[in-house]
């Protein structure tokens, strides 16, 4: 299949071509023609499978520059994912001339507003930051066509939801929804069908991602030695760039000190660091400046880069699915990947879980640590 089989324009076909996208994934062939026929979404699929795309082209493709009024608006759990949606919709942007507004919290809300006394057809916001705007009465939403929920179980996770069903209720009724998701637990579908139409069901499986592209390994140790061995494993495999997965912002703090004083270019993400330092490093991380990326969950969320060939787990994720998202940072598009996993004895039940639900045993690997 191919975009012209999905509808889309030939002047959207020719920019994704620009941009090296030629072909649709398969989220992107299971929805794309749905959103096209004003169908409300419901899907499940893993990062890193073209689920941004899969909203943003028929979106664009529908979107009109000639109407004043807000016509899509982009929930999105934090900052960098707004961010990234925002970097993605400005690349399809480039013939169409829509007026795109980015509005999320640590960002200059003055910017915004004056952005605003411009006629905006798309907002890409996080739930705060646009209900700030609500109360101003600096944004409408009342002749909205479309709105996408990204990342749905990341934002009621993070305590969201009053903020979302607040904002819903500001929206036109007649408007389409899509709602993305990692996982479809009770709660995004009880949230999902209060404010949808029946929506179709997509699921794209998440194996493809899990094994296909990217070993896997366990390293079974203790918390008492896992900073050392997770230490000779980075000198062990000298990866041209990482993420390392703490469970807490503590964590990653008292990581981040350890590493630093041993010499490894590192630097640290989670929701406390102001936004402009964030941005700053992810900036870094992004040109290859830094090695290491130490982060929470929630930080890592929308870090959608190239070139991350490693993935090392120095905490264990609290559900297979959070496993998959963080392990499907690297092996993208078809690349090789590798990730690592730390176990401490406590965590058994945990692993088990995990290997049961990707139905794979993950090999494990040995390290000598010094007597």
């Amino acid at each position: 299949m191919n975009f012209k089989d999905l509808k889309i324009s030939d002047e959207l076909i020719d920019t994704l071509k620009k941009n090296g996208i030629k072909t649709p994934t398969p989220i992107q062939e299971e929805s794309i023609l749905h959103i096209k026929n004003n169908k409300d979404i419901l899907a499940q699929s893993q990062t890193g499978t073209g689920k941004t795309l899969a909203f943003l082209i028929p979106i664009f493709d529908s979107i009109s520059p000639k109407n004043q009024n807000i016509q899509t608006l982009i929930l999105a759990p934090t900052r960098e994912l707004a961010i990234q949606i925002y970097n993605e919709a400005e690349k399809l942007n480039k013939d169409k001339n829509i007026n795109i507004l980015a509005a999320y919290g640590g960002k200059d809300i003055k910017s915004q507003l004056n952005k605003l006394k411009r006629n905006i057809q798309l907002v890409i916001a996080t739930p705060g930051r646009l209900l700030d705007h609500l109360d101003r009465k600096s944004i409408d939403l009342s002749k909205l066509n479309t709105l996408v929920l990204d990342e749905a179980d990341q934002m009621i996770l993070m305590g969201f939801k009053n903020e979302i069903e607040a904002i819903i209720k500001e929206t036109n009724k007649k408007r389409q929804t899509l709602c993305f998701s990692a996982t479809l637990d009770s709660q995004v579908k009880k949230l999902a069908y209060r404010y949808m139409k029946d929506p179709v069901e997509v699921t794209i499986k998440s194996k493809e991602i899990t094994l296909e592209t990217i070993k896997q390994e366990v390293v079974e140790t203790t918390d008492r030695h896992k900073q050392e061995a997770l230490c000779k494993v980075l000198d062990e495999d000298n990866p041209f760039m990482a993420i390392i997965f703490c469970r807490t912002k503590r964590r990653v703090d008292a990581l981040d000190e350890a590493l630093a004083v041993k010499g490894y270019n590192c630097e640290k993400l989670h929701s406390d660091i102001p936004q402009a330092k964030r941005e700053r490093i992810i900036k870094s991380f992004r040109k290859a400046d830094l090695q290491y990326l130490i982060a929470t969950d929630v930080a890592s969320r929308g870090l959608d880069i190239t070139g991350i060939t490693h993935i090392y787990n120095y905490d264990i994720p609290e559900t297979s699915e959070d496993y998959i998202h963080r392990i499907g940072r690297t092996g993208r598009i078809g690349n090789d990947g590798y990730t690592c996993m730390f176990v401490d004895p406590k965590n058994t039940k945990t692993l088990e879980k995990i290997e049961s639900d990707i139905k794979y045993e993950i090999p494990r690997r040995l390290v000598e640590l010094d007597k």
